[in-house]
């Protein structure tokens, strides 16, 4: 395998499916069968996932609620991401630990770094909420930190898209994919992965990051396996 460890980043529109918010269980579903394909080829499995299907604390603050209290709210809205994931995997006889930066009991233990490496180790899904616990950082910043502690292989993004563009190929039929760009290319195109903070740490880190479509059944056996699969940043 040409992963042993990797940590996913999935965000909470994705679980929508074709909803306009919420929850859509079959997504749920297919998703939890995609990870536990990968977990029982015996790759470590850590997740992290947004909140923007519930609430989005920048959204929040735009029409004028306060800005730390929005995020908070973010925050609380990936643990309820998490916590049906968690459900679902385990439906699937998955064994999973759900952690978060922001202490809930009896819901979920405190983050660390050597609790998630442990639990990783024992074959578990580690399922990492509630953001860094601190306002005014996004979700991927919050992958990016995690998958750096646990020392991930990779950070894999799935998204609704196969890759990296030129531009968004859901708006322009023109835009031409990247299989590979490094993080200095990303800078100097403008193009959108992940927000500044997140993408600084893995380039720092030489954390690589591979954006693929998740929503395309195999994608995350095939990228583990080391076929190609959509676009990979590295340094």
């Amino acid at each position: 395998m040409k992963y042993n460890r990797i940590l996913l980043k999935l965000s909470g529109e994705s679980l929508m499916g074709d909803n306009e918010y919420g929850i859509d269980p079959k997504k749920l579903n297919e998703y939890a069968n995609e990870v536990k394909t990968i977990v029982e080829m015996g790759v470590q499995v850590a997740i992290v996932i947004g909140g923007g299907n519930i609430f989005r604390g920048l959204q929040g603050a735009s029409k004028g609620m306060d800005r730390v209290q929005g995020d908070y709210m973010g925050m609380l809205a990936t643990v309820i991401n998490s916590i049906a994931l968690q459900g679902e995997l385990e439906k699937n006889n998955i064994q999973t630990k759900l952690l978060s930066g922001i202490i809930i009991d009896p819901i979920c233990e405190s983050m660390s770094r050597q609790k998630a490496v442990n639990y990783l180790k024992k074959g578990n899904v580690v399922i990492i909420s509630g953001g860094t616990g601190n306002p005014f950082f996004t979700t991927d910043t919050a992958a990016a930190l995690r998958a750096v502690e646990i020392q991930a292989d990779i950070i894999l993004k799935g998204t609704r898209v196969d890759g990296i563009y030129t531009a968004d190929p859901e708006k322009d039929k023109n835009a031409v994919k990247y299989d590979q760009v490094t993080f200095e290319e990303v800078y100097q195109k403008g193009l959108s992965i992940m927000d500044l903070t997140a993408f600084t740490l893995c380039k720092e880190n030489k954390l690589p990051i591979l954006v693929f479509n998740m929503n395309i059944k195999d994608n995350l056996k095939k990228i583990v396996l080391g076929e190609k699969v959509g676009t990979i940043v590295n340094v």
